[in-house]
């Protein structure tokens, strides 16, 4: 048994580790609580742009013949290169939240592969780019920051590249892949495809917008909004798997914080068992070096 400074060397070693945890556990649930707030209110305008999508994509589907030309919707394309964008975070300490998103991003170039289809990468965060360069997998696009502090303008330039090339026929099909926010205690793993949008089952709906427009004008606003579907889809993934991983985070810390106690509380009773053994042996040894001056 360890001697009583050890012990005690522990206790104090596990204590502090405690009081770090519950630190990073309250300020993930501060980060999240603006993370949360800020989704939801992106949610509503990420909504309202896929009802005006919606909206156009069934006038098409209504008054063309064959449905739109644009490339962005040609769902049944042969698919023969796919681009894949896989967000996780810049930092750890949040559980399994980088380790899923990244087994589902080989599970999808393992498929695609066995597919026979060319695979590239774009990647968000640093943990995965660590992990991919470390593993020799190679990565079309990367960016470190962008997943710890979303910004529109970023999120729609990075996207851009890989919706240029969907659009010049270097591609065929454009997938997303984050952990999301499902509430305080999950997360929810998400594959999206962005492109192209499948828009041949939209469902008749009532406009509700008050755009009006030519007939002719169909084809080249459903082009811009389409733009603009992916680059938000892009922003709103990223607001989105911020909230998960300030979710997951203050999970992590919150088990590392119970871990903690549960350590210095068995610590603790081995420390009380090696201190009465200690008075034992000395009462012990007093007792008996009496009854030898007897």
């Amino acid at each position: 048994m360890a001697n009583l400074k050890e012990i005690k060397l522990q206790i104090s070693s596990v204590k502090g580790t405690q009081k770090t945890t519950r630190a990073m556990k309250l300020v993930s649930q501060a980060k999240l609580k603006r993370a949360e707030e800020l989704a939801k209110r992106s949610r509503v305008y990420a909504q309202k742009l896929d009802e005006l999508v919606s909206e156009i994509a069934y006038e098409i589907n209504q008054n063309k013949v064959g449905g739109s030309e644009s490339r962005f919707v040609q769902a049944d394309l042969p698919v023969s290169t796919v681009d894949i964008v896989c967000v996780t975070a810049d930092k750890g300490l949040c559980g399994g939240f980088n380790v899923t998103t990244l087994k589902t991003t080989l599970g999808l170039i393992r498929e695609y592969k066995e597919k026979k289809v060319a695979v590239r990468l774009r990647v968000v965060g640093r943990k995965a780019i660590d992990f991919l360069k470390y593993n020799g997998i190679e990565m079309m696009d990367e960016v470190i920051g962008l997943s710890a502090s979303p910004d529109y303008k970023k999120a729609a330039d990075f996207i851009d590249a890989s919706m240029n090339d969907f659009a010049e026929g270097k591609t065929d099909r454009v997938v997303l892949v984050y952990n999301g926010f499902k509430n305080m205690l999950a997360q929810e793993q998400r594959v999206l495809q962005l492109l192209p949008v499948d828009i041949s089952t939209v469902e008749p709906r009532e406009l509700k917008s008050s755009i009006e427009y030519e007939p002719e004008g169909h084809e080249e606003l459903l082009n811009a909004l389409l733009q603009k579907y992916v680059q938000y889809s892009m922003y709103y993934g990223l607001l989105d798997s911020l909230a998960a991983e300030h979710s997951a985070r203050m999970q992590a810390m919150d088990n590392a914080t119970k871990n903690a106690s549960e350590r210095v509380n068995e610590l603790t009773i081995q420390y009380n068992k090696a201190r009465q053994e200690s008075i034992t042996t000395e009462l012990i040894e007093i007792i008996s070096g009496m009854e030898a001056l007897k």
